[in-house]
């Protein structure tokens, strides 16, 4: 087996595969269950999933305490303070603690140590690590966001966790075995000393997406095997290794579907999975962002049930499933599950995982809170999907001048430059006056790189007409709702707004008939199918993140750097955001030719 540079020599003794295991051993007595009949235990597993990078409970972009219209908490500081309740309410009983991944992006807690003092130049611990070793994880699935800062910052990470990190899919390139542990088998007593131990396997599952996602950090090093097979392989291995429980955690949906094309595995199988690897009892599963509390399927091939469930993001719920086993013949038969999910709005963080991440944390504060340019007037952002705005186009301006002095003297230098920006938030703000590093980054969310392709007029006008399904069908003289107006199934994050030329977009027809006008900018002349345009745009999008058509091609600019600091730079160096100098109306809804808004 081989294994990641960042492997620890904790890991390597906890690798199932030789046959080590890690025991937990009640103190407490045992508490059978006092139903008549062959005496049952009982054990319990918490889950979480897609913390991204959230520890305390607070709003970096907004410098206040987290808050949504539901009332959602965030972070592991108020997933602690539930996972210690549970520990002492079962008194010692069996209880393991699992996550199902991407869990080091998606904070400016996360990006700062990451990037402003990266844990691989620094050493410092990550706070997402010491966050997780308070709680006390007995393991961690890699999530596709695990990559996005490369493979030595995450084999850092791994090395600073007190527990194993698990990717049975992601393959070493060369040799094709795991290139990180693929699971772990746990021997957990049941009850009190002298009550029965029980092996719980957990497999780790992480998403093949990554391979599209992060191309440039993992081509030619790691290969995703597809999740399905993979379970199909391992879980008979953990069975003849002496599992007698078998627990999947998984950063892939059960949608069964993926958002991108055909020549990559299911981005979302974990219902696959349940019904057609025999000898799985659960499955622990993320990546979705869904709060899915119990679901059962039917394996295809035992007609066993299998439990799902998920829980959620950012630390806002936490799910428990609760087994009842009993000896069989002398095997661990499942008797009963269920699952439970649990808000962390309902209680405080726990105070020694915020005393863990204490300095990190106001380090990062200070840092986000730093003043980069002075705005003529507040921008918003919240029209962004739907209306053309002075804030979307800040990132298409300064994306397009990056690429255009990039490119002059070569080859492309004639060739007009486009630019390709997504409403990543519905809330960002550029207030008028002090505008700091909070408010850019509130704006443009994702840790995207910026690149830039060649397309043609006819390739442009295919792209846009794939972006504009994003909208919901409307008919002239019907009602427009801003707040109903795009399709719930495509993210805002896969709805993309072009700079360089001008086009209408008419919601009343039929997807891949909206594009209804598209000119060259000013004018009334209609764009050459063979015209050719630079383009730029982000990693993820030309890597072939939500399957846009025609934009997954070799890049004529790809410096590695940042938009988000891009953004930031240009702003410094200009010190005031005015839309005089950016904003280029160029493009509207329309029904029928009359302007939607």
């Amino acid at each position: 087996m081989t294994l990641s540079s960042g492997a620890s020599r904790r890991q390597v003794l906890t690798v199932a595969a030789t046959a080590a295991t890690a025991t937990l051993i009640a103190g407490a007595p045992a508490r059978a269950a006092e139903a008549k009949g062959p005496k049952t235990w009982d054990l319990t597993v918490l889950g979480t999933s897609d913390t991204h990078g959230n520890v305390y409970n607070w709003d970096y972009y907004r410098d206040a305490e987290y808050d949504d219209s539901k009332h959602n908490d965030v972070g592991v500081a108020k997933l602690a303070t539930l996972v210690n309740q549970i520990r002492a309410e079962r008194r010692g009983r069996a209880t393991l603690v699992l996550d199902a991944g991407d869990t080091i992006q998606g904070t400016p807690l996360a990006t700062y140590y990451a990037k402003q003092e990266p844990i691989t130049v620094t050493g410092e611990t990550h706070p997402m690590a010491h966050a997780m070793n308070v709680l006390r994880y007995d393991a961690v699935t890699l999530g596709n966001h695990e990559f996005n800062y490369g493979l030595p910052l995450l084999a850092k990470w791994i090395e600073q966790l007190g527990f194993p990190a698990l990717a049975a899919n992601a393959l070493n390139a060369k040799t094709g075995r795991p290139a990180y542990l693929p699971y772990v088998i746990k021997k957990v007593r049941l009850g009190g000393p002298d009550s029965p131990t029980i092996n719980v396997g957990i497999l780790g599952l992480t998403n093949p997406g990554s391979a599209i996602w992060d191309k440039a950090n993992v081509e030619g090093r790691l290969i995703f095997a597809d999740m399905i097979e993979t379970a199909a392989k391992w879980v008979p291995i953990m069975r003849e290794r002496g599992a007698d429980l078998v627990i999947i955690s998984a950063h892939g949906g059960d949608s069964g579907t993926s958002s991108y094309g055909p020549e990559l595995p299911i981005e979302n199988p974990v219902a696959l999975i349940a019904q057609r690897v025999p000898g799985i009892d659960a499955i622990l599963f993320g990546h979705a962002h869904a709060e899915v509390v119990e679901k059962f399927h039917t394996n295809e091939v035992t007609g066993e049930q299998v439990l799902t469930a998920e829980p959620s993001k950012w630390g806002q719920r936490l799910t428990r499933m609760d087994f009842t086993v009993q000896r069989v013949r002398g095997s661990w038969k499942v008797v009963a599950k269920r699952s439970s999910m649990l808000n962390t709005n309902t209680v405080v963080e726990d105070p020694a995982v915020l005393a863990a991440v204490r300095g990190q944390h106001a380090k990062t504060v200070n840092y986000v809170n730093t003043v980069v340019a002075q705005s003529s007037q507040e921008l918003s952002a919240a029209a962004s999907r739907y209306q053309d705005t002075p804030i979307l186009d800040f990132i298409n301006h300064v994306q397009t001048e990056v690429v255009t002095k990039a490119l002059a003297g070569t080859a492309y230098a004639s060739l007009p430059v486009l630019s390709i920006a997504a409403p990543f938030s519905r809330t960002a703000i550029f207030p008028q006056g002090d505008v700091r590093i909070r408010d850019v980054a509130g704006l443009y969310v994702f840790d995207n790189t910026l690149e830039a392709v060649v397309l043609s007029g006819a390739e442009v006008r295919t792209y846009l007409e794939f972006s504009a399904k994003y909208f919901q069908t409307v008919a002239a003289g019907g009602t427009v709702d801003p707040a109903t107006i795009s399709d719930p199934a495509v993210p805002d994050y896969n709805y993309d707004v072009f700079s360089g030329l001008d086009y209408d977009i008419d919601i009343s027809k039929p997807v891949g008939q909206r594009i209804t006008r598209l000119v060259l900018p000013g004018t009334d002349t209609p764009v050459a199918a063979d015209a050719r345009f630079v383009v730029a745009v982000n990693n993820y999008r030309r890597s072939g993140g939500g399957n846009f058509p025609g934009i997954v091609k070799t890049q004529v600019y790809n410096e590695q750097q940042e938009i988000r600091q891009l953004l930031i730079d240009w702003a410094q160096a200009k010190g005031v955001i005015d839309p005089a100098d950016f904003f280029v109306p160029n493009w509207k809804l329309v029904r029928e030719d009359v302007p939607v808004f």
